[in-house]
């Protein structure tokens, strides 16, 4: 049995470049428009692969600015091994598996590797939901992936087509009326992509005129509602990578999104970089679940607890993530109600 405790940290790296898939812009274009269709999602059920669907510096930085469950006083419960309502309901489904919604197009994040044999999900998300399959069943096998755009993820929940998502979701105020979350388990932030030419210096008034892509239902698109500069806003997509397909057929000029997936999608196209010293927002990243499931929550919160504490996220990060964010990273600490 291992031991929880919450070991404090952030994440300290600074957004860099990760090394991989350089220059497949036909690739993203392929996995974007395979990621678009998946917004009607299918009653469950699960591949025999445990996966369903295939396919696919700047000037001044603005103060942080992303609400938190902090800044709601809504923290999350604390961990507890203990199964509940929801768990039992779980386990007691005929096949025996976590559903699970994830992205299949965030390279090192959630992603399917054509090189590998049957294009297995893999990333910094998906060992993630390994680690819970494994807590709750016992074999970390027991997950069914399914693919879910960015604006259906709180709707995949609450329709219990899937029992969590595990898919770059930062837990904010609006969020948590809807969903309920996980302690935080990476911190990133908001931050501009354009091209290497682009005289975008990041996230100021060099975005004026300039035509930006955000996902629907993201942070981002939030963010640019606030303020953006006299930037054109009106390009929103279903999934990030969409955004980076736009940028690449020259139908808009920068994409603003998390740091952390800003980083993948300039690995994917070596054209395009990060623009501004650091995110111009604070956010944590947290595993979205049913208003109502306390049991889940907790248990999951466990995970979390026992993945700081046995240095699982480390090694998780230190193979997925570490070239892109930087050599000194921790966790974020965990914040409980309870």
């Amino acid at each position: 049995m291992r031991t929880r405790s919450g070991t404090p940290g952030r994440l300290r790296g600074t957004p860099g470049r990760l090394r991989g898939w350089g220059g497949i812009g036909a690739m993203g274009v392929a996995c974007a428009l395979t990621g678009t269709l998946v917004l009607v999602l299918p009653q469950w059920g699960g591949g025999g692969d445990g996966s369903t669907g295939r396919g696919g510096p700047g000037s001044t930085v603005a103060a942080p600015a992303r609400a938190d469950a902090d800044d709601c006083n809504d923290r999350s419960p604390s961990p507890s091994g203990k199964d509940g309502p929801t768990i039992e309901k779980i386990k007691n489904r005929d096949v025996k598996k976590l559903v699970v919604g994830v992205d299949q197009n965030s390279y090192r994040w959630g992603y399917r590797d054509p090189n590998k044999a049957g294009g297995r999900l893999e990333g910094f998300d998906i060992d993630l939901a390994h680690e819970i399959a494994e807590e709750i069943f016992g074999d970390r096998d027991a997950v069914v992936f399914r693919a879910i755009p960015t604006n259906q993820r709180i709707k995949a929940i609450q329709s219990g087509q899937v029992d969590m998502v595990v898919r770059t979701m930062t837990v904010n105020c609006d969020r948590l009326k809807d969903v309920d979350f996980s302690t935080g388990y990476f911190e990133t932030g908001q931050q501009v992509l354009a091209p290497k030419i682009s005289d975008i210096t990041g996230y100021d008034t060099s975005l004026a005129g300039k035509k930006i892509c955000t996902a629907s239902g993201s942070i981002a698109e939030e963010e640019l509602k606030k303020k953006n500069y006299g930037a054109d806003i009106s390009t929103t997509v279903p999934n990030q990578l969409d955004c980076l397909v736009r940028l690449q057929l020259g139908e808009v000029d920068a994409v603003v999104t998390d740091s952390a997936l800003a980083a993948g999608q300039a690995a994917q196209d070596p054209t395009v970089e990060l623009k501004g010293k650091e995110p111009f927002t604070t956010e944590h990243y947290g595993i979205a679940m049913k208003k109502g499931s306390d049991d889940l929550v907790r248990r999951v919160n466990k995970v979390l607890d026992d993945y700081r504490d046995d240095d699982g996220w480390k090694k998780s990060y230190d193979h997925w993530l570490k070239a892109a964010l930087g050599k000194d990273a921790d966790p974020p600490a965990p914040a409980y109600r309870d």
